[in-house]
């Protein structure tokens, strides 16, 4: 698998060059075909990320779909909901790009379908994290989710980290134009080592892309 490994000082550094790789592909797509459809994973690590695309002049927000690459089943306005933060991280100018993951429904199997019909045909770029167990989007160890195959959202069956969760599945990212992984801190060298080998045995490993990015800090790349 092609892999773009760009190893960068520290955090504030990294979220800066990955706000400056999203809002090219913004650009470069809106270019190419009018639109840009951006998603976006859930945690802290982007947070700074966000703020900072918020700024960048060449982000086409007027043309962009920023939609959700995983969400806790949660209720509205909670803290540990993703689009809480996301929420917070826009201006309300840019919050009209949102496109959040109906996960407040009471038919979650019924919202997930309409998620995935809401997609287009291929996202335009994918944002990604790596957690220190491996995990990417909401892609967890042990869980069924990890074997989906048919449908390009799903939710996960058990809770992880006290929530079940609705999730890109490995075929959405696939067919992705574009994958970036931001991943940063000490914590995170040994998984990231396994995400460039493409070892299966983290859920992260598992994800294919023709074009994958990963932008990390010196804390977390491999020696």
């Amino acid at each position: 698998m092609p892999l773009d490994l760009e190893v960068v000082a520290d955090e504030k550094a990294a979220a800066r060059r990955a706000a400056e790789l999203i809002a090219a592909a913004g650009a470069a797509a809106v270019a190419d075909h009018g639109t840009f459809a951006f998603a976006m994973s859930g945690g802290r690590s982007p947070w700074a990320m966000l703020a900072i695309l918020g700024e960048l002049e060449e982000m086409p927000w007027p043309a962009t779909e920023l939609f959700q690459v995983d969400e806790r089943i949660a209720s509205p306005g909670s803290e540990d909901r993703n689009l809480t933060h996301m929420v917070l991280g826009l201006s309300m100018d840019h919050q009209a790009a949102l496109r959040p993951m109906p996960v407040t429904q009471r038919d979650l199997d019924a919202a997930a379908r309409e998620y995935d019909t809401s997609l287009p045909d291929r996202l335009d770029l994918v944002h990604l994290g790596l957690g220190p167990d491996g995990h990417t989007a909401s892609l967890v160890p042990g869980d069924p989710v990890l074997e989906v195959t048919d449908r390009r959202v799903a939710l996960t069956t058990a809770n992880y980290q006290g929530h079940r969760r609705m999730t890109l599945t490995y075929p959405a990212l696939a067919e992705a134009r574009q994958i970036l992984f931001l991943v940063t801190g000490a914590e995170k060298r040994a998984p990231l080592a396994q995400l460039i080998a493409a070892d299966p045995s983290i859920p992260a490993g598992r994800v294919h892309n023709e074009a994958l990015t990963i932008v990390t800090d010196e804390a977390a790349a491999p020696q």
